[in-house]
């Protein structure tokens, strides 16, 4: 088996002003190290499908899925959602492609062809909640994969492992109190968008960490609280938010994360999938801003999905 390498060119089409952070530059830094790296030619490339809206209203409101078709521009004009979320007429389709993604994501993996999946898509997801676009995000992209593993394919528990530099608010609202969910979030605290430290809830374990975070702190960190529940939890299927604006590089956020960081918690994340859930893996791009720095993440994240044993 092989991994699956999920993308679309509507996701090049969505804009939100020149300087913008969140802009198609993101997946062009992706594919051109993918192709310098080899790992372009070591993965089977599919198309995103768009995701219907029954698939959406498994995890957001209906009322919310129709504000968002409604409020797609149909001109060169933007319609901003919030005080850095904007739609052009590109961003609906580059939407459903990455909620999409998520689902084709989670077929391909529970047929036989391919353990895991990488869905190299934008907009991003993880702060949209059941009702609320946010920072970048339009539909939740993950939770709507993990969704549709849950009911679609049948499974009993699956884990959500977001280890963008914010916290994924959205995911952690939308399944807050689902048993079937295992949702652990690392991320800068104090930070944007100001949620999770004080979460108390039974399948919610997030990882508030200060500004100058490095490897050796994040490792740590990641083993005394996530990786013990992990394995207790044994879950039939993980789900990654892959966040790479933690990177030394990236100026969006104040974590010292390196390459080799993310190879080892990618390196974890896949031994535990292998354990208990047939290797099968369905990871999202989340942020990441510094575009040399987040190529090359992609790249040793890929690599790792890969596997090698």
């Amino acid at each position: 088996m092989n991994l699956a390498f999920i993308s679309h060119e509507c996701c090049r089409e969505h804009q939100m002003g020149a300087f913008h952070p969140e802009g198609p530059e993101r997946l062009h830094a992706i594919s051109d190290r993918m192709i310098a790296s080899g790992m372009e030619m070591l993965v089977t490339h599919y198309d995103a499908p768009e995701a219907t809206r029954e698939q959406l209203a498994r995890v957001h409101d209906r009322d919310y899925i129709q504000r968002i078709f409604a409020a797609a521009p149909s001109g060169d004009e933007l319609a901003w959602l919030d005080g850095d979320t904007a739609m052009n007429k590109g961003t609906l389709p580059a939407a459903l492609r990455s909620a999409g993604a998520a689902i084709l994501g989670v077929d391909l993996v529970m047929g036989e062809k391919h353990h895991a999946a990488f869905c190299c898509v934008r907009p991003p997801g993880h702060h949209s909640g059941r009702d609320s676009a946010a920072g970048f995000c339009f539909f939740n992209n993950v939770a709507i994969g993990a969704a549709h593993a849950l009911e679609h394919h049948g499974l009993k528990r699956v884990a959500i492992i977001d280890f963008d530099v914010h916290h994924g608010n959205g995911t952690e609202e939308i399944f807050t109190g689902e048993p079937r969910v295992l949702f652990c979030s690392s991320f800068q605290h104090p930070f944007y968008p100001g949620t999770g430290a004080d979460t108390v809830e039974p399948n919610i374990i997030n990882l508030p960490l200060p500004r100058l975070t490095g490897g050796t702190e994040f490792r740590a960190a990641v083993e005394r609280a996530w990786l013990p529940r992990l394995d207790a939890f044994a879950p039939e299927m993980i789900f990654i938010s892959a966040g790479f604006d933690g990177h030394a590089e990236d100026d969006m956020a104040h974590f010292n994360l390196r390459e080799p960081d993310y190879a080892w918690i990618t390196r974890e994340l896949h031994h535990l999938a292998t354990k208990h859930a047939h290797e099968r893996i369905v990871s999202c791009l989340e942020g990441g801003y510094t575009l040399s720095a987040l190529g090359r993440c992609v790249s040793t994240h890929v690599d790792e999905l890969i596997g090698h044993a």
